[in-house]
């Protein structure tokens, strides 16, 4: 499988929108084209027996009417069942799940989105509360689960976004889960020079989905790192190292 670039208009041909009455309808015509989109998906991944499809093409949608052009650097492989990335935004899943289908591990918060939420946890979405411990073992269980059935599946390890010009102490759950259910994984960067992309600390959803609307475009870049094995590696100490390596700057 070859994974390219998302076929949105080149940035050279889109400027920052002002605030004139056609930039104001594209703007509103997006935010319809999301809302329905995400409504459409919200309907119809109760009904899927896979919704990681669904959800693929869905994110492709939105990033599309968001103009969110994702670049992919090097050759990712889609044989690892876990693709585990750093974490730079909560448009980041969507970034990666519009390459594959697959499934993700989300904060508790995702469960709470107005539209979302509903069609989020039928899609078998992992959610964790990592200040609570009960919270933090159920997920660890659920996404052991999902591993031993070989489902495709994505891992933000830090459990929290930064602007990318560092790496987050690591939550170490989920890597040593990988180890010891003997699974592969493909590390990937994700890195975006535009400061509308990240969204960090106690950034509102909304405003920052507005910010993005009054871009003309914007960039992410998914770079392939490294694909770990388990057997590589003599303990869960230096696998995790070496997934610090390569999710690092």
């Amino acid at each position: 499988m070859n994974f390219v670039s998302t076929p949105f208009p080149e940035s050279s041909t889109l400027e920052p929108e002002s605030r004139s009455p056609v930039s104001l309808l594209s703007r509103l015509g997006r935010t319809v084209s999301v809302l329905a989109t995400t409504a459409w998906a919200t309907m119809r991944v109760g009904a899927c027996e896979d919704p990681n499809p669904l959800m693929h093409r869905w994110a492709i949608s939105v990033l599309a009417s968001l103009r969110v052009r994702v670049e992919v650097q090097g050759e990712l492989d889609p044989w690892p069942q876990l693709w585990i990335a750093n974490h730079l935004s909560w448009l980041d899943p969507l970034v990666l799940m519009s390459l594959r289908p697959m499934g993700a591990m989300a904060k508790h918060e995702v469960s709470r989105y107005p539209l979302i939420s509903h069609g989020a946890r039928k899609t078998g979405l992992i959610f964790v509360d990592r200040a609570d411990p009960a919270s933090r073992a159920s997920a660890l269980v659920s996404l052991v689960a999902e591993l031993r059935r070989r489902k495709p599946m994505l891992l933000f390890p830090e459990g929290t976004t930064t602007c990318g010009h560092r790496l987050a102490p690591l939550q170490e759950g989920g890597l040593r889960a990988a180890f010891r259910c003997a699974t592969p994984i493909q590390a990937v960067r994700l890195f975006s020079k535009d400061p509308a992309y990240p969204w960090i600390g106690d950034d509102e959803l909304l405003p920052h989905i507005l910010n993005i609307m009054k871009t003309g475009q914007t960039r992410v870049s998914v770079q392939a790192r490294a694909v770990l094995e388990p057997w590589q590696f003599p303990d869960e100490a230096s696998w995790i190292a070496a997934i610090q390596r390569e999710l690092a700057p």
